[in-house]
């Protein structure tokens, strides 16, 4: 049988590609169908200010004239001047369970990336490193949260047959507010809420720009150096914002200020997948009045912890401060209550940050996903 692999010019002709997540999904009933809205956005260069710093390509497969899967090529700039590594990636890998399709996908990425000197390819990531990346390989059942992929669960087997080996696995984690806290981090909240110089104040709204690079500059500095990190541009920055300001609730974002100085922060924000899915990921006719509905009048019952730091500074102060990261996560976890919240995915975080790790088990949050990053020479 024929494989035609057809290349699609972003913010163009991409309603083929995003169509392939609705055949290859179409009878797995875990999929969420992210808003078209949003993914359209992404792959358009006007609209998402990541394609300012990278080249990207689109492909998809079809099977004698039959749409079969998807794959994405891109060359980031940001990752190089990070890492300068030569390393491109490949993302938005989906198909049909057939290593024939996979492998003529891959190879229309490795040819893309080879042309523009790369030696090295790795991902799933869609597009860069701050979006959603990996092949899911544990975990199928569950629904995937905001901005956090889903795969089938024959995707690693056709990776691995297409000569992708594993670079890195990283968690999602999840914690049920039913489970309650253990008696140690308990303890740490009430210890930091004792401390007069210590402040966990939610983020200003009208402010949120701003506050936003505070948030930033805590990312920044305790990510540099780890797997998989990427400066945010500022172009970046406000879209953030402005995509942010739609759905954040200030209740469950805060900063943690020492001695009136940014010392720690947290971003979660509520799981919309949960309303995604009953709309289709069709915001109109009437999708859009459910979907603020069900965020601004009638919490989901679901989050996501983007990201919780706490500045290098605070941390090395072991004794005053060792506590402050665990009475952070008791804190958003208490918040979530009274809003309503039954429980959060907390993602993501690598399989070699043990401290992370130990951190969040300790809370009482279990891995219940796994994520697989390949990679594979040039």
């Amino acid at each position: 049988m024929a494989i035609e692999i057809r290349m699609h010019q972003p913010g163009k002709d991409v309603a083929d590609f995003i169509r392939a997540g609705d055949v290859v999904f179409a009878d797995d009933p875990a999929w969420v169908r992210p808003l078209h809205l949003m993914i359209a956005d992404r792959l358009n260069p006007k609209k998402e200010p990541f394609h300012a710093h990278a080249e990207v390509a689109l492909f998809t497969a079809w099977k004698d004239g039959v749409l079969v899967g998807r794959a994405s090529a891109t060359v980031d700039q940001g990752w190089l001047a990070q890492y300068k590594d030569a390393t491109g990636h490949f993302g938005y890998f989906d198909t049909v369970n057939d290593v024939e399709v996979a492998r003529a996908l891959l190879a229309r990425a490795e040819e893309f990336l080879r042309k523009r000197g790369m030696k090295r390819m790795n991902g799933p990531m869609s597009l860069g490193a701050n979006q959603d990346m990996g092949v899911l390989v544990s975990g199928f059942e569950h629904p995937p949260v905001i901005d956090m992929g889903h795969s089938r669960d024959y995707q690693g087997a056709l990776a691995e047959a297409c000569g992708l080996s594993k670079e890195m696995d990283v968690y999602s984690w999840r914690y049920d507010v039913k489970d309650g806290f253990n008696q140690r981090t308990q303890k740490a909240w009430e210890q930091v809420q004792a401390m007069p110089e210590v402040k966990l104040r939610s983020v200003n709204l009208k402010k949120l720009r701003s506050e936003l690079d505070i948030v930033m500059a805590i990312y920044n500095e305790t990510w540099a150096g780890k797997w998989g990190y990427v400066p945010v541009t500022s172009p970046e920055l406000d879209k953030m914002t402005a995509d942010l300001s739609l759905v954040l609730d200030p209740d469950m974002a805060f900063i943690a200020e020492v001695d009136g100085k940014p010392g720690g922060m947290c971003i979660c924000v509520p799981n919309l997948n949960e309303v995604v899915k009953e709309i289709g990921g069709k915001l109109f006719p009437f999708g859009w009045a459910k979907l603020l509905y069900n965020t601004k009048v009638k919490n989901p019952k679901s989050a996501r912890l983007i990201l919780l730091g706490v500045r290098d500074n605070i941390r090395k102060n072991v004794k005053r401060y060792g506590y402050l990261a665990a009475a952070m996560y008791v804190e958003v976890a208490r918040r979530g209550i009274a809003k309503g919240y039954e429980w959060a995915e907390l993602s993501w975080t690598r399989e070699d940050d043990a401290p992370i790790n130990l951190g969040i088990r300790s809370m009482g949050g279990t891995v219940y996903k796994t994520y697989r990053v390949y990679e594979k020479s040039l």
